[in-house]
């Protein structure tokens, strides 16, 4: 039996990938260079670290950049961005049915906890979770599954009593290798990604509500 459900939050939740992504696509640009989707896709759903876009554009210039110069200007065009996206659709209520059902409700980001709590709270959501793990809570991130594996642990269920929501391919090979039942959600960006490994692919939430997806797992088990 389903007793809970775990989100991801960059792409899932809030849309902050695209434009994450967005503000450094402008910056190459710039320069007259490009940075593609198949360059920056370790980065989504995994950890920062899994990619350097200032070493990148090195390499594709053959010469140094002004990484702190270029690094503030992109955080500041990407919060510009960030701060007019709001809960992606359907996001809200599938936390508000959960939370009617009994379901507790986890979150499992690879995300540093500011930028997760940060917007969460602009977002009027922080509350509604039993369980927040981030980057500084584990010794991996995504596509480790110790984020998923710390949350399992706080909310006191087994793999096979939560379904995860996810949107990126890092995210899926997560989940799974946690032991979960994995829906994916892709994202306008990660859509051009292969999430064919998911068990269950939905264009939106609100395709179709938490109560029958919770059939559909039940038997997709």
């Amino acid at each position: 039996m389903i007793r809970g459900l775990i989100l991801d939050f960059d792409g899932l939740i809030l849309d902050t990938e695209g434009p994450i992504y967005q503000a450094w696509v402008e910056i190459f640009e710039e320069f007259g260079a490009e940075l593609p989707l198949s360059a920056w896709e370790a980065w989504l759903g995994g950890s920062p670290d899994m990619f350097d876009p200032c070493g990148y554009l090195e390499s594709e210039l053959g010469r140094a950049v002004d990484r702190e110069a270029l690094t503030a200007r992109q955080r500041e065009r990407e919060a510009e961005l960030i701060a007019a996206e709001s809960a992606l659709p359907g996001v809200e209520g599938y936390i508000a049915d959960a939370k009617r059902l009994g379901l507790k409700l986890g979150l499992a980001s690879s995300s540093d906890c500011p930028w997760v709590y940060r917007h969460l709270e602009r977002l009027g959501l922080r509350e509604q979770f039993d369980s927040i793990k981030c980057a500084e809570d584990v010794e991996n991130v995504k596509p480790s599954p110790d984020l998923y594996l710390a949350v399992l642990e706080e909310l006191g269920l087994g793999a096979e009593e939560a379904i995860a929501l996810e949107d990126s391919p890092n995210g899926i090979t997560a989940a799974q290798a946690a032991g979960l039942f994995c829906v994916v959600v892709p994202n306008p960006l990660t859509r051009q990604l292969s999430t064919d490994h998911a068990d269950v692919h939905l264009s939106s939430l609100e395709e179709v509500p938490l109560e029958d997806l919770l059939s559909r797992t039940d038997k997709g088990r």
